[in-house]
């Protein structure tokens, strides 16, 4: 089961960043226009963050093993038919379904998880595991992406999913037995869900569209402003439903709460880095895409190695013990990032800074996790998995947009490599910031100690701060 989980998470984690170095390729085979082809990248984005509470509390109502394989099964489909599109609609079609996919499959697999492994060490051991695939996946995208679109063509870092979402499905009926159904099923809070889901997707819509329309634009303020609405509208009835998509005293443990927050400040900065330290190494030093792949090798072997500690680390004390230190080290590898210069080159100023950074957010990857499942019932694994892996999609496209935005100010309409050094070296600075302010909100919000596993019936939720009205 643990690997089936690790395996599903490698793939959607991949997918997140294996399109990304082949985007010129994709333009040039398919013909997009250039304000679309970024759509490629967005469209994944937007309907795997939009529809995560509907996966993760539909995996509570009708079984996690139903939602992860017909979730892999949707994206291995979808997979399929964006490596024989001939237009682009059909690509942009396909990474849609992709990431609906995705959005049932990932909730599911950590829901999977939680509910298997008790609370203690055993849960930290499976849930480091999970998360060092989870960022080795992200990390090792650019590398796949780099290495097929220049040696095997463009087309095959979708395809690429084929084969592991057959691995996946295999370990399935290999390991996992079918969840028993409930014994009172509750009906699927449809209001919530359709609020859910439309407030979210219209907010990473109105920001990843900052990239054309600018922040200050008429397009995106009203976007964003419907979405507030929306989501106001769904915390509303979410506090008047007695089955609600997401109980709101969830969110009154300190441990849920704060890995949440956690989460999303982790998640925007490390996607910020990628999509920074990518450009910095093809646009300023000069480096092609299998070669900018390959740089992230030494990247990923960090995290895994960060996160076998913090695993350790979290299992003998807490995840706050891990998380503090972790953030620290981030911020200061990407402090470094922040002086890369055209005139660099990669051990001087990709190497040093890689291996610290990576290191370091191995060590919050794990316990984040870990804190965000803490004292949450079985009944609600999936609700708190959809919770979480949206902070993570929330945080990433949000970072990612405005750090984005922040860097071109700098650089302006300049294309020289000077110029575009000083954009990016901005946003690594403002990256490394937001490990700094996780590392304050960790030592804040966090508990010192690592809270007692869970003594009563499964189906009961063992803090106190969880409880609330009954279902």
């Amino acid at each position: 089961m643990l690997a089936a989980a690790a395996v599903a998470q490698f793939v959607v984690a991949l997918d997140m960043s294996v399109v990304n170095v082949a985007l010129p390729a994709i333009r040039t085979a398919l013909g997009f226009a250039p304000l679309d082809l970024s759509w490629v990248v967005h469209v994944y984005a937007l309907t795997f963050g939009g529809f995560l509470l509907l996966g993760g509390r539909a995996c509570d109502l009708y079984g996690r093993r139903r939602l992860f394989v017909l979730g892999l099964a949707v994206f291995g489909a979808c997979s399929l038919a964006g490596g024989l599109a001939q237009a682009p609609w059909q690509l942009i079609a396909a990474r849609a379904g992709q990431g609906l996919g995705a959005a049932a499959a990932a909730p599911a697999a950590l829901a999977m998880l939680t509910t298997t492994f008790a609370e203690g060490p055993r849960r930290v051991r499976a849930l480091g595991v999970w998360s060092a695939v989870n960022a080795a996946g992200g990390a090792l995208g650019v590398l796949v992406g780099g290495l097929l679109t220049e040696y095997a063509g463009w087309r095959w870092v979708m395809l690429i999913n084929l084969p592991v979402v057959g691995a996946a499905l295999a370990l399935v009926h290999l390991g996992v037995p079918a969840q028993a159904p409930p014994a009172r099923r509750e009906r699927l809070d449809a209001l919530g869900a359709v609020l859910a889901t439309g407030g979210i997707g219209l907010l990473v819509f109105g920001v990843v569209r900052t990239d054309t329309r600018g922040w200050g634009s008429a397009a995106t303020l009203t976007t964003l402003a419907a979405a507030a609405l929306l989501l106001a509208a769904f915390i509303l009835v979410e506090s008047r439903t007695r089955a609600p998509l997401l109980r709101l005293g969830l969110l009154r443990s300190r441990w849920v709460a704060g890995a949440n927050v956690l989460v999303f400040m982790a998640a925007a900065g490390q996607f910020a880095a990628f999509y920074f330290v990518s450009l910095c190494m093809q646009q300023v030093l000069g480096m092609g895409a299998a070669a900018t792949g390959a740089a992230f090798l030494p990247f990923s072997i960090g995290l895994v190695a960060g996160t076998v500690v913090a695993t350790r680390v979290t299992a003998a004390r807490s995840a706050r013990a891990s998380l503090v230190p972790g953030a620290l080290l981030a911020a200061a590898g990407l402090g470094w990032f922040a002086f890369i210069s055209p005139g660099g080159g990669f051990l001087t100023d990709v190497l040093g800074p890689s291996i610290i950074t990576s290191v370091g957010a191995g060590l919050v990857l794990a316990p984040v996790v870990a804190a965000a499942t803490t004292g949450v019932a079985p009944r609600e694994a999936g609700m708190a998995s959809g919770v979480l892996n949206s902070s993570r999609q929330l945080g990433g496209c949000v970072g990612l947009a405005a750090l984005a935005t922040l860097a071109a100010h700098r650089t302006g309409t300049a294309t020289d490599p000077t110029a575009l050094n000083d954009g990016y070296a901005l946003g690594l600075a403002v990256t490394a910031a937001l490990f700094l302010l996780a590392a304050a909100v960790a030592i804040g919000v966090l508990p010192r100690r690592r809270a007692p596993a869970p003594l009563s019936r499964p189906a009961v939720p063992t803090d106190p701060r969880l409880e609330g009205t009954p279902s």
